[in-house]
């Protein structure tokens, strides 16, 4: 890696600027643009142990349940297919080596909020790494639904299990020469804040790495 100058940090900073600005000024979409026959929304990790209680609960998330159970809402009335994953570990789990120990099966910390609870409608499946997508029984559903090619991707933390599951589902068509679509709605997704962890910084920094992989941001979806 090269050394940054004395300048870089100006350069830096015009940069999140005009990411904040280009994020600020993004579109709203309706659900009415989403073919159901070809869409699916998926809910990352809104569960009570990145919320309410345990090592990695942040109060931040809390504040996009009420959008994501929403959309969820919609997506059962217009008959859009709902996965919602939840983190959920054995005691020993290799990822502690990175994350204090969080969503251990068979607790609280490991199911979905309340609010999602009731809304209902969803596949639930459960996932012991921060990346969904390794999941032999989310890859058995899309080899089941080849015609599935539109993605609505909401939760949490943007910048970790959301970023590596968009990023990994893209990678995984593009590696078939397959077209999908991406979407996250800015207003459903969230990151938690900690020292070396700005929530900001880190929201902006994973817009910038999924747009550039061609992941598509709106506002929100109506």
């Amino acid at each position: 890696m090269r050394k940054f100058s004395a300048q870089t940090p100006d350069n830096c900073k015009n940069a999140v600027i005009e990411l904040i600005d280009e994020i600020n000024g993004l579109s709203s979409m309706s659900l009415s643009d989403f073919a159901p026959e070809k869409t699916a929304m998926i809910v990352v990790d809104v569960v009570n142990g990145f919320i309410r209680e345990g090592a990695m609960a942040s109060n931040l998330v809390e504040g996009i349940i009420p959008e994501v159970a929403s959309l969820m809402e919609k997506c059962n009335k217009a008959e859009i297919p709902v996965v919602a994953f939840a983190d959920c570990h054995k005691e020993d789990c290799a990822e502690f080596a990175s994350f204090p120990p969080h969503c251990i099966e068979n607790t609280s910390e490991s199911e979905l909020v309340d609010e999602l609870k009731k809304v209902g409608g969803y596949f639930l499946m459960k996932k012991n790494s921060t990346n969904g997508f390794h999941e032999k029984v989310f890859k058995q559903c899309l080899i089941q639904n080849p015609t599935t090619n539109t993605f609505i991707v909401v939760g949490d933390c943007t910048d970790i299990c959301v970023m590596q599951f968009c990023l990994t589902l893209k990678t995984w068509y593009t590696q078939q020469n397959r077209n999908i679509e991406i979407y996250i709605p800015v207003n459903a997704v969230e990151t938690y804040d900690a020292p070396g962890h700005d929530a900001d910084f880190m929201n902006i920094a994973a817009y910038k790495l999924m747009k550039d992989s061609g992941i598509k941001f709106v506002k929100e979806i109506k």
